[in-house]
């Protein structure tokens, strides 16, 4: 039986946690302090042009600013959409790593507000058929990663290719980006049902992007539960909405995220809402919080080459 529940309340644009010793903690104590795992988080979508990319880069740096080390990585394959809003040319990707060129560590890219990118390039494709040696190469080097990380938000590709269903069932969290648009409805309605039934994903977070209102959020979210519920046991919880804002235009065309350029927009906030409800979930429904936990059920999803 599908489950909407929206955990942060119904406020404008986004809804708005309220501010409390508990929650504060949360969003702004040290690391060393805060026994929290990692928050892995896979931000997907059923269908391209949803505003995915954006929703990444601008909750990233909301995350920083909370006081969070972030670490975004670059699943959409081909496409570097992530260095393009940011303004960045990286001069390697996980090509590089596996060609024994660079250690991990150099692949990392600072963008806005200290926030870290790991580009893919080509490299994602390639770790569908790495041999034993290199799975554990890789391992090695997201130890020594691990620790200086308290989000990771990863940037998939749209649809149902192997890659996106790898990173959804691997994360801890699926967080899916859906638009009003009927194709948007479908594909996300689509990609939740592959996910059920090939890999038992049950819990995914929704949040409608570019809406009008309240209301036609909550349009986009009903329509996804009432599909969703004649045939599948799947928990949706509603995140709220992104408002349409005309600045996102001018954000894209000045390779800048719209958090930075237009701070005090409604976007604006309704990013800093969103990453706050994300840092804020529950540590219990939070089973595989680890990024090396995240990368080896990613890997193991992969059958391995011949060493």
């Amino acid at each position: 039986m599908i489950s909407g529940t929206d955990t942060l309340g119904q406020a404008t644009p986004l809804p708005q946690l309220k501010e409390s010793p508990d929650t504060e903690n949360l969003t702004t104590r040290p690391q060393a302090d805060n026994p929290r795992p990692v928050l892995v988080v896979s931000v997907t979508s059923g269908k391209g042009g949803v505003g995915k990319t954006a929703i990444v880069a601008n909750t990233a740096i909301a995350m920083s600013r909370m006081g969070k080390k972030v670490l975004i990585i670059d699943a959409n394959l081909g496409l570097a959409n992530i260095d393009v809003i940011y303004g960045l040319t990286p001069h390697y990707n996980l090509n590089h790593f596996f060609g024994g060129l660079v250690d991990l560590n150099e692949i990392l890219v600072e963008g806005p507000g200290g926030v870290k990118i790991l580009p893919s390039g080509s490299g994602l494709t390639q770790m569908t058929r790495l041999k034993p040696s290199q799975k554990a190469q890789f391992i090695e080097g997201l130890d020594r990663l691990d620790e200086k990380f308290d989000a990771v938000l990863i940037d998939t590709e749209a649809g149902i290719s192997d890659n996106v269903t790898y990173f959804n069932t691997a994360a801890q969290e699926v967080l899916l980006i859906a638009t009003s648009d009927p194709a948007s409805i479908t594909d996300a309605y689509t990609l939740m049902k592959v996910l059920f039934l090939q890999f038992q994903q049950r819990n995914f977070h929704l949040l409608v992007n570019v809406a009008r209102d309240s209301d036609e959020g909550l349009e986009v979210f009903q329509k996804l539960t009432i599909a969703a519920d004649r045939f599948f046991d799947i928990s949706l919880n509603y995140l709220g909405y992104i408002p349409f804002d005309e600045n996102m235009l001018e954000s894209r065309r000045r390779q800048m995220p719209l958090i930075e350029l237009y701070p005090d927009s409604q976007a604006s906030a309704s990013f800093r809402s969103l990453a706050k409800g994300l840092l804020s979930l529950p540590t219990d429904l939070c089973p595989k919080g680890s990024l090396q936990f995240f990368w080896k059920n990613f890997l193991a999803q992969n059958p391995s080459q011949d060493s």
